[in-house]
């Protein structure tokens, strides 16, 4: 199984750089989308291309957040929201279930723009712990796709001492993270197969971030214990450009 994720930093921009030209050559059996930026009724039948199943979680703001799943297969059951009442309301997640096997779009909050955010997030990844904690217990397989907004380690994003104070690589965060992956028991399946990798995910627009590969990487799929064998080989697409985010390419033996 092929899965890809990727922020697009709006799915019609996307669409305009080439993103639905290219991602039929990729072969996926799932594309998880976060920062859709459009309602359901703001896309054409461009936006569902033959032979995908779509599904769409937007936020009540237009223009704001929203993830989707396409999939090749029709799923057994959808999942629209994260059953959270603060955060239900941005559209930041949304779960396709393939009999055991489940797949989530998640978009968590950034905190970068202002501290009222920042605390939003820290609210955020308080009220989604106990939700991981219970994933990793319950026996089905999970591949959590996404823009999780931090970065875990230094390897993580290229100038990481200056960044120590700011949003995305703050303390709080990256502990979060350990916790996540040392307590939980979930996994960072880029690192499974990348273990050493320097490979980032988002550049700021700041700047030539992009041309001088100043990035960070944020973007993930986390998956159950039970999935670490299964990861066979991860790519960070970077030969053309749809987005701020790079799409992640993870293959498993399902």
């Amino acid at each position: 199984m092929r899965i890809i994720t990727l922020n697009a930093n709006g799915i019609r921009a996307a669409a305009r750089k080439g993103f639905f030209d290219w991602l039929p050559k990729q072969k996926a059996d799932v594309v998880c989308i976060q920062e859709t930026k459009a309602a359901i009724d703001q896309l054409n039948a461009d936006f569902f291309p033959k032979g995908w199943h779509a599904f769409f979680c937007d936020a009540n703001k237009r223009g704001y957040s929203g993830t989707a799943i396409y999939s090749r297969e029709q799923p057994d059951s959808v999942i629209w929201g994260l059953q959270s009442p603060e955060f239900d309301n941005e559209g930041r997640g949304i779960e396709a279930r393939f009999g055991d096997l489940c797949v989530q779009s998640l978009y968590l909050p950034s905190g970068s723009s202002k501290d009222e955010r920042q605390q939003a997030k820290y609210r955020f990844l308080d009220e989604f712990l106990p939700r991981l904690k219970a994933r990793a217990a319950d026996g089905r397989k999970h591949i959590l796709c996404g823009d999780w907004n931090i970065a875990h380690r230094n390897i993580d994003l290229k100038n990481w001492k200056s960044n120590q104070k700011n949003s995305g690589f703050l303390p709080e965060e990256r502990a979060w993270l350990d916790t996540v992956f040392d307590d939980v028991g979930l996994v960072d399946a880029y690192r499974v197969v990348e273990p050493d990798t320097e490979q980032y995910t988002w550049w700021s627009n700041r700047g030539r971030a992009w041309d001088n590969n100043v990035g960070w990487r944020i973007d993930y799929q986390i998956v159950s214990s039970n999935l670490r064998d299964t990861v066979q080989s991860a790519s960070v697409y970077r030969d053309g450009r749809f987005s701020d985010h790079a799409p992640l390419t993870i293959d498993y033996i399902l």
